[in-house]
């Protein structure tokens, strides 16, 4: 099945892509989500009209993540939380505690953009990648300290 993807799918291709995907795919979860149109003439014609749009949109889009990444990269968070012997913490500091830490301080963002390779479950200063535009990653300083 031929379609034109509406937005950017991590593995599958950018907005304004002309691809080629399983029937089930499209038809279950493509279509129905409004994130691909299925390729046709008249579809076609319309992609190559949109283009400049969408190419419009994506650099304004950019701008606006450029900017939000000025911004977080001089916040540093501090988290605190219980440890145990040899400065490990009960539990781990997660996307979610990071995420409700930066809107304490007035910096809303998507969860989902936290990149963390694997929790936080030790004491001390580390760096987080938050991903704001598939070309703009901003580094986030979060502080874990003991209570």
């Amino acid at each position: 099945m031929k379609v034109i993807l509406r937005e950017d799918i991590d593995g599958l291709g950018k907005s304004g892509e002309l691809v080629t995907v399983k029937d089930g795919f499209g038809r279950n979860f493509l279509l129905p989500r409004k994130k691909a149109v299925l390729a046709n003439e008249q579809n076609i014609r319309q992609l190559e009209h949109e283009k400049s749009v969408i190419t419009a949109r994506n650099a304004k889009l950019k701008g606006a993540a450029e900017e939000t990444a000025k911004k977080i990269g001089s916040v540093q968070i501090v988290i605190k939380r219980k440890v145990g012997e040899q400065d490990k913490l009960f539990g781990s500091v997660t996307a979610l505690d990071i995420a409700e830490a930066l809107a304490a301080q007035g910096q809303q963002v998507d969860r989902r953009g936290l990149h963390l390779p694997e929790p936080i479950k030790t004491v001390g200063k580390h760096e987080v990648e938050l991903r704001l535009h598939r070309d703009v990653v901003a580094k986030i300083k979060v502080d874990v300290q003991p209570e």
